[in-house]
């Protein structure tokens, strides 16, 4: 679909990479991977034709579309979210309106028998069929299908999009290009504002793309579920594995270790030549052969290495004190925000209620659920930012080490990267500030960068350092891996991994919090749960994705919850699960219903694809047998439709 050849890309003396040649297939799922500033996202630029390359081409086959979704993009807030998801069916509403100026003038005009009202009425044949055949009275489905998979409520879609923060018109944005259905899609860092359920959602629906995918994510186990394919950009150039992320870490490491030796066999080759130039440089009888010598080593085309994976360096939080046997107990907590409407004064927002909860000296957890859910806002009840109602009890003896996006507006913006971190290391740790720094990817020069000069992500990653090093026993962290690659994670995952005191973890990477957290609190629906186990146990418990309708499957949501009991009477952990378990095998059969007329309504809507293509072929738009199997598909995806709608509303009857 696209092929791209010998490209090269210079910003300064060094090409950031050169002589790059490949191919994106049709149902390639290409994982874009390489450490921070290596051009990962500068490709995907070339690739969309936002920007230009140095030298090299980069063909598109006539007719190819693209979608492209940068990390940062200028929005707009004038229209609703779902006018707003409209405009990615721009030329369908442009033939509507086209279509309905001309049954207005049919509907006027009196001259029945003139050659230009026939003419007239055969372009409304013509371009009636063409809106019938793109299957344009089912998009608004199609909208509200991808939004509630992006995790938005009916209830947003109606809203302004003003009235959504920053993240969320990101998924308005990634929900329109979606909605394109472009033959190829090029996604850089989709999933920083998707919350666990909505990367699950992308990640089928991705895995089940018709076209191709280039993406660039930080995220292990998305690109992992996601890639059949990895390009590497390492040295300039970019490497080409055909298998999927987690085959192409132990192929690249092999490739390392091939590398290692092949550059320590030159390095010894060279080291030999110089010791014979040296030698023999003044000998007359061998100066043919030390000539020869200067002129092979001059031709030796060094071998590079791929730089050092950081991920094998260990990192270990200072001691601390002893805290008490419960560093966390919330009784009844709840909290709300008043909303400054004029209509009704006194009304509030309710982010949760009957919170109980207690966590245990050493334990760490995971906070998940979507985003508004209230996981920053319990934080900050914890850290007495912000008034609540309810008992918040703190344990004896803790001390708390806290991480949120503003601690980075806290850091002195006149020190250089390594003296904020310098002041606060203590004992041996100070002998590795350089190896720390360059883990999180402060290597080299950039240690000495001041403060104030640094971007939002990297005094975020500073700001983590700095935490990592403080004495505390209660670790806090709110998305501590949205500006870490890889290698700085893993670093990140160890350390806490072997932190003795206690740590709660809001965030949306499965892979990290992985063999991290031994419990999970899911926020939903002014609720608090509490789980047993790992994310994947969690994620486990809880499944209900279906990527052909991208809507939750059946299962008991927080707003269907009864309020809970006092902390005497409340049920275990345990027996919530197994009601819960219970609950979702009554409604498994109305779930396996609505289901299966989903897989019809997919691959009905598939074959109509297939067919619009076919009669797009001036050879075959007249043929009789696709036109007919066209309208009679066409007429039983409609059928269908509403079929689903009422087993949909039955199945949502059942739940309630």
């Amino acid at each position: 679909m696209i092929s791209v050849e010998d490209l090269k890309v210079e910003f300064g003396v060094k090409p950031l990479f050169s002589n790059v040649t490949f191919v994106v297939n049709d149902r390639d799922r290409i994982a874009l991977v390489g450490k921070n500033g290596a051009g990962k996202s500068t490709l995907l630029k070339i690739l969309c034709g936002k920007e230009h390359p140095t030298a090299g081409t980069v063909s598109v086959p006539v007719g190819t579309t693209i979608g492209y979704l940068p990390q940062v993009m200028i929005l707009h807030d004038d229209t609703t979210v779902r006018e707003e998801a409209r405009k990615a069916f721009a030329d369908i509403q442009d033939l509507k309106e086209r279509i309905d100026r001309m049954e207005r003038q049919m509907n006027e005009r009196t001259d029945y028998d003139s050659p230009e009202y026939m003419a007239l009425v055969e372009r409304f044949t013509s371009e009636h069929e063409r809106y019938q055949m793109l299957g344009a009275d089912g998009y608004e489905a199609e909208i509200e299908r991808t939004l509630t998979g992006l995790g938005f409520l009916r209830t947003d879609f109606n809203r302004p999009t003003s009235e959504f923060s920053g993240g969320w018109r990101m998924r308005i944005e990634l929900a329109k290009i979606l909605l394109r259905r472009p033959d190829v899609l090029l996604l850089d860092e989709p999933t920083n504002h998707l919350d666990i359920e909505s990367i699950q959602w992308l990640e089928q629906l991705l895995a089940a793309w018709s076209g191709a995918v280039v993406l660039v994510s930080h995220d292990r186990a998305f690109i992992n579920n996601v890639s059949n394919r990895t390009l590497e950009i390492t040295c300039g150039q970019v490497v080409d594995y055909r298998v999927k992320y987690n085959e192409f870490v132990v192929l690249r490491k092999e490739r390392r270790e091939q590398q290692l030796r092949a550059y320590e066999n030159q390095q010894k080759e060279m080291a030999d030549m110089r010791q014979f130039i040296e030698r023999f440089r003044y000998q007359a009888t061998k100066a043919v052969q030390v000539q020869q010598k200067i002129k092979q080593l001059e031709k030796i085309v060094p071998i590079e290495v791929d730089e050092v994976d950081n991920s094998a360096m260990h990192l270990k939080f200072p001691p601390c004190l002893r805290s008490g046997d419960y560093p966390v107990i919330c009784d009844e907590v709840r909290k709300e925000y008043p909303l400054n409407s004029q209509s009704s004064p006194l009304a509030s927002h309710l982010v949760f209620e009957h919170v109980n909860l207690t966590i245990k000296r050493g334990e760490k957890v995971a906070f998940v659920g979507k985003n508004g859910e209230g996981k920053s806002t319990l934080v900050k009840c914890i850290m007495g930012e912000i008034p609540f109602d309810g008992m918040l009890k703190i344990g004896h003896n803790v001390q708390i080490g806290y991480f949120a996006q503003n601690q980075a507006q806290l850091l002195d913006e006149s020190l250089t990267v390594f003296q904020t971190i310098d002041r606060v290391a203590r004992g041996d740790i100070r002998l590795r500030i350089n190896d720390i720094l360059g883990a999180f990817m402060f290597g080299g020069e950039a240690s000495e960068k001041k403060v104030k000069v640094l971007s939002g992500g990297e005094r975020s990653r500073l700001a983590m350092i700095r935490l990592l090093l403080e004495p505390v026993n209660l670790l806090i962290l709110d998305e501590p891996t949205n500006h870490l690659d890889m290698p700085s994670k893993d670093v990140l995952k160890e350390a806490i991994r072997a932190f003795d005191g206690t740590a709660i973890i809001v965030s949306h990477d499965r892979e990290f919090l992985d063999g991290l957290v031994t419990k999970v609190f899911e926020f939903g629906g002014g609720k608090v749960r509490e789980h047993l186990g790992g994310i994947y146990d969690w994620l486990q418990s809880t499944s209900r994705w279906n990527v052909e309708s991208g809507m939750i499957k059946a299962a008991p949501t927080a707003e269907k919850v009864a309020p809970q009991p006092s902390p005497a009477s409340r049920p275990s952990p345990q027996n919530d699960y197994a009601a819960r378990k219970e609950q979702l095998k009554q409604l498994r059969k109305a779930e396996r219903a609505v289901e299966e007329s989903e897989k019809k309504i997919a691959r009905m809507e598939q074959r109509l694809k297939e067919l619009d293509q076919l009669l797009c072929d001036p050879a075959k738009a007249s043929d009789m047998t696709l036109v007919t199997e066209y309208t009679d598909t066409k007429r039983a995806l409609d059928e269908e439709v509403e079929r689903w709608e009422k087993l949909s509303e039955e199945f949502e009857a059942l739940e309630q």
